[in-house]
């Protein structure tokens, strides 16, 4: 606890009450910053009627800003339409440090040039893999290497992760640090008296949208379930693609087999794991998905898409990459 103490600011459009990896990300690293004795404080955009300014556990000081979201949870990107508000914030906290988070964020983006423009030092955290070649790749590393020209550190969740972002913004390696992500296992233990006996599960947490890979994961339901008549999927989540799973469960008839769960509050994640005996993950932006640690944690074994390094998660781990054509074959039932 000794040492110098400092106002932090945590900057995303992504943020609860909105669920996901990135908004626990934030909660769970502000909490701990409280706890060590610095200040800390989040900027994020208002979600719908919660605007200003709302306190969470640990007196954790949250801005809701009046921004309009774009898509996705994402703000309209202004650039110079928030620099009064990021600047007022910043004086009137007295803040250190400005922590953004998130490639896809439009306000943690303005927010960096903004600190950065008033002698603030700034953090970025990516905790997504981009491409090279497609038109919204080649303009999302454009504007990120604009953003990040004068960044004072960038923090990755994984190696494969580093690399990726070193090569899209063109950082000096120097400046780039990996830090893990990591899950508190006291909260995530296996309980095997709530696996089916005679069945393997296949537990799916994401949400269900295009970059989660749930297009994938509606292609390879049916033929699973065709080719293994004891594998059933427990999926939880929402999002866009909750139609074509459905479609896709009553044109093949798998009603009793693909079980759709919904929103999940991340009370409810634990409940869930400990029925599966495999965890899916089909992501194909994930640069480490915190919910494979979960998983493994609560005793199923994680499988990911090869666009996914998951050795680099938890190398002793039962860890595998997913090849389609020979998959279950080390799962059968005896």
């Amino acid at each position: 606890m000794g040492g110098r103490k400092y106002n932090i600011c945590m900057v995303s459009c992504f943020f609860h009450p909105n669920m996901g990896g990135v908004e626990n990300h934030i909660y769970q690293l502000s909490q701990c910053l409280l706890a060590r004795g610095h200040k800390v404080i989040v900027v994020t955009h208002a979600y719908g009627n919660r605007t200003g300014v709302r306190y969470l556990s640990s007196f954790l000081k949250v801005y809701y800003l009046p921004i309009h979201v774009f898509f996705k949870q994402c703000t309209v990107p202004t650039m110079f339409t928030t620099l009064p508000l990021i600047r007022d914030i910043c004086i009137r906290e007295q803040i250190d440090i400005l922590h953004g988070h998130g490639a896809f964020s439009p306000l943690c983006h303005e927010a960096i040039l903004h600190a950065r423009a008033i002698g603030i030092r700034a953090v970025f955290t990516d905790h997504s893999l981009f491409g090279f070649a497609d038109y919204s790749s080649i303009n999302s590393n454009k504007f990120l290497e604009f953003v990040l020209t004068d960044i004072d550190h960038v923090i990755c969740v994984s190696y494969t992760s580093k690399e990726n972002t070193v090569l899209r913004a063109k950082l000096v390696p120097a400046i780039v640090s990996v830090i893990p992500n990591a899950v508190d296992t006291s909260c995530f233990t296996p309980d095997v008296s709530k696996k089916r006996q005679g069945r393997v599960t296949v537990v799916v947490i994401s949400r269900l949208v295009y970059r989660k890979g749930m297009d994938l994961l509606a292609g390879i339901i049916p033929i699973i379930c065709h080719h293994h008549k004891h594998v059933d999927f427990l999926i939880g989540g929402d999002g866009n693609y909750r139609v074509l799973i459905e479609q896709v469960r009553e044109q093949h008839q798998l009603m009793e087999r693909v079980i759709l769960l919904g929103g999940l509050d991340h009370s409810q994640v634990r409940d869930v794991l400990i029925q599966g005996d495999i965890f899916l993950n089909t992501s194909l932006t994930e640069a480490f998905c915190i919910a494979i640690v979960e998983a493994a944690s609560c005793g199923c074994v994680p499988e990911a898409v090869a666009l996914l390094l998951v050795s680099a998660i938890s190398p002793d781990c039962r860890l595998s990459v997913l090849k389609w054509a020979g998959f279950l074959k080390c799962y059968q039932v005896t």
